[in-house]
């Protein structure tokens, strides 16, 4: 490791309205100026739209940008989040497996809306419903506080808690292998985000923890988000072993969600460190070429 003067703040896990985060993309570009940091990627869930969209936003002084795109997947091992970076936007390949994830997330959408109806006669408007219908990746934050507008949850957690996760949709997802593949395919690189968190209130260390990153790895993996907003200093260092141990890349990110979470802006853990991981430092310089900077 060397030594790291904190001359540069990073957060490559930030997501905008367009998934399930509430900043528009411009608002996330300012937002970030504003905190300071000097390289940003936004990784909305199983969309490109935002992402496409803050490179023409950038001017002189503005931080660095890299594409990013964090896809929802599950397998029958279990859950997780393939995070994509650095990618060609114009290759087909990330655009076909996002079709496919759009596509099972509004089927989800749908069979979320019937439970809650059928179950417990909450209903909603036309417009409304058709509002979430419209949205590019409707998820359970969105239906929650469309519960919480009509009264029928106090918060967005209690409704997602209480109601919503009592319904148990088909198993159609985006497995890791088809995530890894369509990153890679179109030249980027498939880090796995908070890679200790699993299902729910699941967490996945040690042996499990190792037998699950040499299996992506057979897919294709190429890191790990070291330094999350949700990781205690134990947490980290067990990822960081771990990405030593097979040499992988680590990154930085807070998973930023504007006010749908309590996650601040640019919070990684990073700055408790006084030392860059050699992961991280390898993936900077790969990123390098692939950047949009002014």
């Amino acid at each position: 490791m060397n030594d790291m003067k904190h001359t540069f703040k990073i957060d490559l896990h930030i997501h905008t309205a367009f998934s399930d985060g509430t900043d528009r993309p411009e608002l996330i570009k300012n937002l970030v100026k504003d905190k300071g940091i000097t390289l940003f990627s936004v990784t909305d869930h199983d969309t490109t739209k935002a992402a496409g969209l803050i490179p023409p936003l950038l001017q002189e002084g503005d931080p660095d940008f890299l594409s990013g795109i964090e896809f929802s997947c599950r397998d029958e091992k279990g859950k997780y989040h393939i995070l994509g970076y650095g990618y060609d936007p114009l290759s087909p390949h990330i655009e076909k497996v996002v079709a496919m994830g759009h596509r099972y997330r509004m089927d989800k959408l749908s069979q979320r809306l019937d439970f809650l109806k059928n179950e417990y006669g909450f209903v909603f408007s036309i417009e409304d419903t058709q509002s979430l219908f419209a949205l590019s990746n409707p998820g359970k934050p969105h239906i929650g506080n469309m519960m919480v507008k009509y009264g029928y949850a106090e918060n967005k957690q209690q409704a997602i808690n209480e109601y919503i996760n009592n319904c148990h949709s088909d198993n159609s997802y985006v497995r890791p292998e088809q995530a890894i593949g369509c990153i890679l395919r179109s030249g980027g690189i498939p880090i796995l985000a908070h890679p200790a968190y699993g299902s729910g209130d699941q967490l996945i260390l040690g042996d499990e923890m190792e037998k699950r990153l040499l299996r992506l790895m057979d897919f294709g993996l190429k890191g790990l988000e070291g330094f999350y907003s949700g990781f205690t200093a134990k947490l980290r260092d067990e990822m960081l072993f771990f990405a030593e141990k097979y040499s992988l890349y680590i990154t930085a990110g807070s998973d930023y969600h504007g006010k749908n979470k309590i996650v601040r802006l640019g919070y990684t853990g990073l700055d408790e460190v006084s030392q860059l991981p050699p992961g991280l430092e390898s993936f900077l310089e790969d990123i390098g070429d692939r950047t949009i900077r002014f």
